[in-house]
């Protein structure tokens, strides 16, 4: 899995460090999305997926 993030379609909602935490930050200036592992481990797929499914811009891509 590869997760791909469109930095200009992000908000900074924080949905995504909520259902993934150990994947996804935010930045401390502006609340932006922060990867913290473009390659997490198969077992948090689910997570990862889910974090994308709550973005409301839809700035998260999972690749599998």
């Amino acid at each position: 899995m590869k997760i791909v993030i469109d930095e200009d379609r992000c908000v900074g909602a924080g949905q995504c460090v909520l259902a993934a935490e150990a994947v996804f930050d935010q930045r401390d200036e502006d609340g932006m999305v922060v990867l913290l592992d473009a390659a997490p481990p198969r077992e948090l797929l689910d997570r990862v997926e889910d974090a994308a499914a709550r973005c409301p811009t839809l700035a998260i891509e999972v690749v599998k």
